[in-house]
């Protein structure tokens, strides 16, 4: 049978880090290349107690189709946590529950892009964004960050030469650099941004994680009117309840909307249901507090171990928040053939390649240290840590097809 599809099938890449989680399920491997929080902090028990409340409590109202727009307890609660935590007034109708923040992205691809449509992105930037994306055929144009985020000058030249419909980017503690945003760089983004035609995509989703500095304020501050935000529950409460959400201007929230109706109708009601019920009954900072200080500890934890084990000339970010730091190799090495290298010796990570969406990355690669322990931490970045000497101190280079 010849089976004839979409012609964007062909240039839309598959989850790379869905493939290497496949390689990496065997138990004798330590794997930093997942994106994955830690179970052992999942409130399992408290969310048992809450799912049989609902159940027994609001039983038909729980497995009963629902509204588009989502639980409206649960929008509210998100509405007066942007105030609490960031300031700002944001009404209950411009927020939007989505099954998790990966169908966020892809309903703002619906929405903005069309083939050929120019998309502003953050080089390295978020690999499921450039999947969910890729599906619309756009032109990727990359704006290279550095540590205080995206490069405002070639932004300007981007948003002046090329008017990208939307420019995507994660301001707190980026995947998968690491990289926080500074206050000034924030400013002069946004002043770009403003004087263009250009959406800002604000992807929120590590926000609530941080460690250390100030709590810096939302692009959406400054750009109220250009601003979709997306945020999400899996970071701090679990993410196979697949529960995010998006934030938009009433106009553009009516456009999403209908973009969800043809969809899947609504978000899985009865989760939100049970995530309403939880926050409503137990205290969230005390729980974000449990997660912070958990991953600050396997950060230090990683950061110590990197700089006992690697060799010169491999250098790594320092996040302030988040699930994730960037390796730099040397240029003319390549994190795929460590990759390779470092599963022989049971220990994965994530090449950076995929990060790239116009082409490059060969030198860098992304670890995870929120889902390992401390034990497997120093152990596995040890092992890594001899595979780079062994793979620098042959002198040869392998470089991607």
């Amino acid at each position: 049978m010849q089976y004839t599809f979409a012609s964007r099938m062909g240039k839309t890449p598959r989850s790379f880090i869905r493939e290497i989680l496949k390689v990496t399920e065997r138990p004798e491997i330590i794997s930093f290349a997942g994106g994955l929080p830690s179970p052992a902090l999942f409130p399992v028990e408290r969310l048992a107690e809450t799912a049989k409340a609902v159940i027994m409590e609001d039983g038909p109202a729980a497995l009963q189709y629902a509204t588009t727009e989502g639980h409206l307890p649960l929008r509210e609660w998100i509405a007066e946590r942007y105030h609490s935590r960031l300031g700002m007034d944001v009404s209950p109708d411009e927020i939007l529950i989505t099954n998790g923040s990966q169908q966020s992205l892809d309903l703002i691809g619906k929405v903005f892009i069309d083939p050929g449509s120019r998309v502003a992105i953050e080089r390295p930037g978020y690999l499921g964004a450039i999947q969910a994306f890729s599906l619309f055929e756009p032109e990727f144009l990359g704006v290279p960050l550095t540590e205080e985020g995206p490069d405002p000058a070639v932004l300007h030249a981007v948003l002046t030469d090329e008017n990208p419909r939307i420019f995507y980017g994660v301001p707190n503690s980026q995947n998968p650099s690491g990289i926080t945003w500074s206050i000034e760089n924030r400013h002069r983004i946004a002043e770009e941004i403003q004087r263009s035609e250009t959406i800002l995509i604000e992807d929120d989703a590590y926000g609530e994680l941080r460690f250390s500095g100030d709590q810096m304020p939302a692009m959406r501050s400054f750009l109220p009117d250009q601003t979709v935000m997306t945020g999400s529950f899996s970071k701090i409460i679990a993410p196979g309840m697949r529960m995010g959400w998006i934030c938009a201007p009433h106009e553009i929230m009516e456009q999403i909307i209908t973009a969800k109706q043809g969809t899947d109708l609504h978000s899985n009601i009865l989760s939100q249901r049970i995530i309403a019920r939880f926050l409503a009954d137990y205290s969230i900072d005390e729980h974000i507090s449990k997660i912070t200080d958990a991953y600050a500890h396997q950060r230090d934890c990683m950061l110590a171990a990197i700089k006992e084990h690697f060799p010169e000339g491999v250098t790594c970010t320092r996040p302030e928040g988040g699930m994730f730091l960037w390796v730099t190799l040397p240029d003319r090495y390549s994190s795929t053939e460590l990759f390779k290298r470092a599963l022989a010796e049971n220990v994965a990570i994530l090449p950076g390649v995929p990060f790239y969406a116009d082409g490059g990355g060969e030198s860098t690669m992304r670890l995870n240290f929120s889902n390992a322990s401390e034990e497997q931490i120093w152990e596995g970045i040890s092992r890594l840590g001899k595979v780079l000497h062994q793979y620098l101190l042959a002198g040869t280079t392998v470089t991607n097809n």
